[in-house]
């Protein structure tokens, strides 16, 4: 969920998200605007974040084990 562009940056540079969600009622349009072009055009950093990543990725196939 982001509700400004700086969640939005964080959430692809830091998490690699492929997901944007938005609150309607808490955010404008031109807002919501900012929010997909800041999150379409950042790209994930990798390096450190890369183990944060691999944890989480651990963690769900062990349940589908």
């Amino acid at each position: 969920l982001c509700l400004n562009e700086t969640m939005a940056e964080y959430s692809k540079k830091h998490n690699n998200a492929n997901i944007l969600c938005m609150g309607e009622r808490i955010i404008g349009s031109e807002v919501a605007k900012r929010i997909l072009k800041t999150f379409i055009e950042t790209k994930f950093e990798g390096g450190r974040h890369d183990r944060r990543l691999e944890k989480i990725e651990e963690f769900g196939s062990e349940d589908l084990k």
